[in-house]
């Protein structure tokens, strides 16, 4: 099966190139090769690869012109250098021109099919964060919610479809999930996009003071009120009023709200005449509100009133494959918000949002960015930016081996292990997401018997 990456192998060792190529192409790779510097400067200048392993020492062209030729045409391009004259000066130099690694003569074949596994799949991560971020700019351009998980992608087609109807409808999902956003959008696509969006959150008043807030009252209606106010429903008049936690209201208040929405009339505190009101009445709520009726909490008519569409949002865990474009977003606006030149996130601290339970949904995601721009003095977002709960997280979903809880060793073997499952055996990024240089990690791999026979 093909890996669809693209590589260019180049040597002035005939035999070197048909064993590399032999090898390479048996690996999955769509493989190009040549033996000589002038040829392979000449195809780098007509063709992007995704990767270029090249010897160093070459007439005509050496790998270091070869490296500057291909970075020059195609930035993206990893370039890995190989040489039987390896010295810690020229591997320096290299790594400071751009390679993406440096391998000595006489090299093992496994040695050079991780790396080249490693520079493809830097590649492919550079590349997806290309496209999150081409989608990411036509979503804000289309001011469309930031998705593409088809759960969500079905939902806003909901919206869409049912935003002119003008009817009322309930919200559900966890807190920070993002429901007043979609209530914003319903609002967007409704008839009356020009009009008023008021939000009200229903769990913050007394329910003496949410009836003051929603329907408005007269002067002298009670002590201090010197001035007649219009409440909040007038201020929606046109519009949408969005009721959040509404199973928070008090039962007298769900008996003044059910009728305001049936007769579409409302009379303020402490008034007498009745106001007519042309609103649409968007709810949400981070319970189950089928639940609370069945319970005696929520009245089941006004239950019926509002339940007239429900649009139930996921919670963030259920659609990982938005994690990345929100993370993008949410870089982009606190960088410029901040003023501060935080350009991207790595893949290997993109590794641990998407693998997050995100408890908050959304809205801890947003903070967990805001937080990692505040702190971050580079380009990029690394692990070490991330709160401790991210960094973590997988020390704490281990279990008690049998009647006994496990050893430290026990505990440090499991997280290698699992850190190499979860890079597919990228040994380079695993270290990076521990903490430790290859070096160390080879020890431990080698102290804890993880290596294969072929890495002993």
């Amino acid at each position: 099966m093909s890996k669809a990456g693209t590589l260019l192998i180049v040597d002035d060792e005939p035999i070197a190139v048909r064993n590399l190529t032999h090898i390479m192409r048996k690996e999955g790779y769509k493989t190009t090769s040549v033996d000589n510097g002038p040829e392979a400067l000449a195809l780098v200048e007509r063709q992007a690869f995704d990767v270029v392993l090249t010897d160093l020492r070459m007439e005509g062209a050496d790998g270091i012109q070869i490296l500057h030729a291909s970075k020059k045409h195609s930035p993206d391009t990893e370039v890995i250098l190989i040489t039987g004259f390896a010295t810690l000066e020229s591997a320096v130099e290299s790594m400071r021109e751009g390679a993406f690694f440096y391998i000595a003569k006489p090299f093992r074949l496994e040695e050079v099919r991780k790396v080249v596994s490693e520079a493809m799949h830097k590649v492919s991560l550079r590349r997806e964060n290309h496209a999150l971020k081409k989608q990411l700019q036509r979503m804000k351009e289309s001011g469309s919610i930031i998705t593409r998980d088809p759960s969500m992608l079905k939902l806003m087609a909901t919206v869409q479809q049912i935003g002119p109807s003008g009817c009322n409808t309930l919200i559900t999902g966890e807190s920070g999930v993002g429901k007043e956003l979609i209530a914003r959008t319903l609002h967007q696509y409704s008839g009356r996009p020009q009009g008023p969006f008021v939000a009200v959150n229903c769990g913050v008043f007394t329910e003496d003071l949410l009836s003051s807030e929603l329907f408005g009252h007269e002067k002298g209606a009670f002590t201090g009120a010197l001035t007649a106010k219009a409440g909040y429903m007038e201020a929606a008049q046109g519009g949408s009023l969005f009721l959040d936690e509404i199973t928070e209201m008090g039962p007298s208040m769900q008996v003044k709200l059910l009728r305001a929405i049936q007769e579409r009339e409302i009379i303020r505190v402490g008034g007498t005449r009745p106001i007519r009101i042309d609103v649409r009445f968007i709810a949400a709520t981070n319970r189950n509100l089928a639940e609370a009726v069945a319970m005696g909490k929520f009245r089941q008519d006004l239950y019926f009133r509002l339940n007239v569409i429900t649009l139930a949002i996921p919670p963030l865990k259920e659609r990982r494959g938005d994690i990345a474009l929100l993370a993008e977003h949410f870089l982009r606006r606190e960088s410029a918000r901040m003023d501060r030149r935080v350009r991207s996130i790595t893949p290997e601290a993109m590794a641990l949002l998407r693998e997050y339970e995100f408890p908050g949904n959304i809205r801890e995601l947003e903070n967990v960015i805001e937080r990692a721009v505040a702190l971050c003095n580079e380009e990029a977002i690394t692990p070490q930016h991330l709160p401790d709960e991210l960094r973590f997280q997988v020390i704490k979903t281990f279990r008690n081996r049998g009647d006994r809880a496990p050893t430290l060793e026990e505990l440090e073997t499991d997280y290698i292990r699992w850190v190499l499952d979860e890079t597919g055996g990228n040994q380079t990024m695993a270290a990076v997401i521990l903490g430790i240089d290859r070096v160390s990690l080879w020890r431990k791999l080698k102290k804890f018997r993880l290596l294969g026979d072929s890495e002993r």
